[in-house]
């Protein structure tokens, strides 16, 4: 008789377990769910859509301000693809060194309603094809020392 009590406690308390798991998953995931969209695929969602979002593209050389050095950023965004398609950025945080017209960038933030501006949390630029050169060429530097 004893064993069966027992048993049943262990099946409550892994039921229990299961049961929080699943809430801190599913609470985790709806919480934090973020879009990666191009720019194109953010002006086709519908308004209210972008609430948490990250976009990429590329920076317009039209109307930009701010840049390297300097606290903040406002931009034209460009769809790679498209660059026909474009989004207004505005960022307020430090611009990365990297940061300059025609390179590609993801910013996450989102648009508030009513708004005619996506407000980025973060910026981030895309390494540049020349540091990928510099790392090919100090490789193969390396391998005919060999």
């Amino acid at each position: 008789m004893a064993k069966k009590s027992n048993t049943s406690i262990y099946a409550a308390a892994l039921a229990l377990l299961l049961g929080g798991l699943g809430w801190l998953i599913f609470s985790g995931v709806s919480e934090n769910s973020v879009y990666f969209v191009n720019v194109a695929e953010a002006l086709a969602l519908p308004e209210g859509e972008l609430k948490n979002a990250r976009l990429f593209g590329v920076v317009d050389d039209k109307d930009l301000s701010g840049g390297p050095g300097t606290m903040g950023a406002t931009f034209r965004l460009l769809d790679k693809d498209d660059t026909s398609r474009a989004i207004v950025v505005s960022y307020s945080g430090a611009v990365p060194d990297t940061f300059k017209p025609g390179v590609e960038v993801i910013v996450e933030g989102g648009v508030a309603p009513g708004a005619h501006a996506f407000t980025a949390r973060t910026l981030m630029t895309k390494c540049p094809s020349k540091y990928q050169k510099m790392r090919d060429e100090e490789k193969a530097g390396k391998a005919d020392q060999s």
